[in-house]
């Protein structure tokens, strides 16, 4: 069984198939979601499991799995424990970086989230930051975007300065995984909740021209996009989805849990791709 945390990558062929998994949302107890989206999806937990058995019995090898934060909606050491299980009984290496919600409780969940009191809480010490995956054409940088306490997030100056000595050292084809999104959006809500100082981050990271990808979580949805030559991917969530181009906070009732696949080539090319779980 592959140890955990994954960090080096060796595959017959030198290509690397990566699942991105994230947002999974998990709670001690299998409590329905909200009535609104419980057609699209019966519980966090059976979507997760139903996401990643899809996802691992496709016509496709899987080199990698990278968890990408909210891997909980209440931070309990069983629910990682639960998740940790199922992820390492697939035989396969896998990382896990936090999200907002695996360093932050909400109190008072009955209430509407304005008036929820937000209450920081200490991350698992499984979960990642400033993390490498050696690949043999190719790195993953993994840092932790997440605050205690918060929901919007930040890659610090220290991490920054983490991920220059990374790229600075090393020319090999890189990607680099977090949890808050880096690009807006368009959608007011979600956007007010983002990394809170990418302006710094891109002065910094953009002039690498061997980082070829950020792929993030926390957005529930999907969407690609560019920054000068790097491609910024989200990914949509294991579990329910928000409605995009939304000002005000809405759920995406139309849209199924979701993945995403990168394929990165030994010839140092990128293809990427999200798949929706079968209905």
């Amino acid at each position: 069984m592959p140890s955990y945390p994954a960090t080096c990558i060796t595959t017959p062929d030198g290509d690397v198939n990566i699942l991105q998994i994230t947002d999974l949302h998990l709670s001690a107890h299998k409590a329905l979601l909200d009535d609104s989206i419980s057609d699209v999806v019966t519980t966090c937990r059976d979507s997760f499991e139903q996401v990643l058995k899809q996802a691992l019995s496709e016509n496709r090898r899987c080199d990698l799995i990278l968890v990408t934060g909210d891997l909980v909606s209440d931070v309990q050491t069983s629910t990682y424990d639960y998740i940790f299980a199922v992820l390492e009984a697939t035989h396969l290496p896998f990382a896990c970086i936090p999200g907002n919600h695996d360093v932050t409780d909400e109190a008072d969940k009955h209430l509407p989230f304005f008036a929820r009191t937000l209450v920081a809480r200490a991350k698992d010490k499984r979960l990642l930051s400033q993390h490498v995956i050696e690949m043999d054409h190719w790195r993953v940088l993994l840092v932790d975007s997440s605050i205690p306490g918060q929901v919007a997030g930040e890659v610090k100056s220290t991490d920054i300065d983490w991920l220059c000595e990374q790229l600075e050292g090393n020319d090999k084809p890189t990607i680099i995984a977090l949890h808050h999104h880096l690009l807006p959006m368009r959608s007011a809500w979600i956007d007010a909740h983002m990394a809170q100082n990418p302006k710094c981050f891109w002065q910094r990271l953009a002039s690498y021209p061997q980082l070829k990808a950020i792929i993030n979580g926390h957005t529930h949805q999907e969407q690609t996009c560019h920054y000068e030559h790097i491609k910024v991917y989200t990914t949509p969530s294991t579990c329910y989805q928000y409605k995009p181009l939304e000002d005000d906070f809405s759920y995406d009732i139309q849209a199924r849990p979701g993945y995403r696949w990168l394929q990165l080539a030994n010839n140092g090319q990128l293809a990427s791709w999200v798949k929706r779980l079968d209905t």
